[in-house]
């Protein structure tokens, strides 16, 4: 109400618009047991439900509840949320940004590195490959700040952010720049893949993680095959379509992780699917996600071919960011050339770095890896010691996979069994949201 006092010249129903148009949200630690809950309510636009999770992803909450409802024109979200070590959150600092940020969700924000130029790469993955990148930009004399990489099924998607290392400027000449693409692309295409490396620059760029998926999904990942068979087990996803509602249902299965959500969501949206319904549950290690979706032009999936494809790349979406291969930890001061030279000790020494993750803090490198030996499978634990010894072992330390903290999940509710076999109708998923949401007092 401060805010509106601020523009006398409002008339009355311009001061309403702004009041329903602006979300309300409530952290509230009183309502369960062991989670924090997260209630989130305004006026439904596409892409709200991913940025909500975005926001509370990107703070590596773990969400082991959640129920979504669009009726109309209104979206009403709650998610039971912890932190990684499955406890409810007590931070003032964090529940007042997720206030804030979740309070102006539908103001466009921007994640972009400022003052960094963004390379993209995709190209087919193999041993090394990593280590020839980070050479080459430092033969460029390009300083990578933070850089995230993913493979799959053969394939490889790279977000790397750099300056000059001379003028920590981004680089901006043009004759520089082609030169950075040539040289990568070069490096990408190997002796195999001709057609399919790419490079580009930009000087900004979406969510960093959303750009990677988008760039996996333009290389078409989701249809090659795995070179490797993966030693976890893989996601069941089924696609009903529930004619006389309107709605493609769409139900996933598999072994809970962080940010699983925010992969699905993501996936779906930039499929140009909308969620008006969902439900996610935890139970133990498994996740159970069921949306009800519909095309942004309103229409259920609508052939075979199309069924498919979305259960392949929602598959494929969950799978990215599953981390096969030994953490490593690198946390050392930065300098010129130390990724090329880190990596090249792992090319040589026979380690496949799976998924990357580097980032800079005050001249501190803190790097994560995932690597393999070169055939995929678990890399020897004596290579893994020569190779911290090389690097240093105070620097180099071999981490556990970070667990989320399963606690005995709540059971308030059946779990839907695998596909939805029994179709509840939509007025009692409506009434069940409903209720969780707080808004009525029983959905039997």
């Amino acid at each position: 109400m401060a805010e509106l006092m601020e523009w006398p010249c409002l008339d009355e129903y311009e001061k309403l618009v702004i009041r329903m148009n602006t979300p309300r949200v409530v952290v509230d630690n009183t309502v369960s047991a062991s989670t924090t809950v997260v209630k989130v309510d305004s006026a439904r636009k596409h892409r709200i439900l991913l940025e909500a999770v975005q926001i509370l992803t990107d703070l590596n909450l773990s969400i082991k509840k959640a129920y979504i409802s669009s009726d109309g024109r209104w979206f009403m979200d709650v998610f039971h949320v912890t932190d990684l070590n499955g406890k409810k959150l007590t931070d003032e600092s964090v529940i007042s940004y997720i206030e804030q940020s979740l309070g102006c969700i539908h103001h466009v924000r921007s994640n972009s590195f400022n003052g960094l130029t963004a390379l993209e790469l995709t190209g087919t993955d193999r041993l090394g490959l990593l280590s020839e990148v980070f050479a080459v930009l430092a033969d460029l004399e390009c300083n990578v700040v933070e850089s995230k990489m993913w493979t799959h099924n053969g394939r490889i998607a790279a977000l790397i952010y750099v300056k000059d290392c001379d003028s920590g400027n981004p680089i901006e000449d043009s004759q520089k720049i082609n030169r950075i693409e040539g040289r990568l692309r070069n490096v990408l295409k190997g002796d195999n893949d001709i057609r399919s490396a790419k490079t580009s620059v930009s000087l900004a760029v979406t969510h960093t993680e959303r750009r990677l998926h988008q760039m996996m999904f333009a290389d078409r990942d989701y249809e090659r095959k795995p070179i490797i068979k993966s030693a976890s087990e893989s996601p069941v996803v089924t696609v009903q379509n529930w004619m006389e509602k309107g709605y493609s249902v769409v139900y996933v299965q598999c072994k809970d992780r962080t940010k699983l959500l925010f992969d699905v969501v993501c996936t779906l949206t930039d499929m140009q699917y909308v969620v008006f319904h969902a439900t996610i549950n935890v139970s133990g290690d498994k996740a159970y996600l069921e949306f009800y979706i519909r095309h942004t032009d309103g229409t259920p999936i609508s052939s075979e071919a199309e069924r498919q494809r979305v259960i392949q790349c929602l598959q494929a979406a969950i799978e990215r960011r599953a981390s096969e291969g030994v953490r490593l930890e690198l946390s050392t001061e930065d300098r010129r050339g130390l990724l090329a030279d880190v990596t090249r000790t792992f090319r040589e020494n026979g380690l496949n770095v799976t998924r990357a993750e580097v980032s800079t803090t005050s001249e501190i490198a803190l790097n994560v890896f995932y690597v393999t030996d070169a055939m995929g499978n678990p890399a020897d634990p004596k290579i893994i010691e020569d190779v911290r010894q090389k690097i240093g072992l105070s620097n180099l330390k071999v981490k556990e996979l970070p667990l989320i903290n399963h606690r005995e999940a709540e059971r308030d509710e059946p779990t839907v069994g695998v596909g939805g076999a029994v179709l509840v109708s939509l007025g009692s998923l409506v009434r069940r949201n409903l209720y969780n949401l707080g808004l009525i007092r029983s959905y039997s």
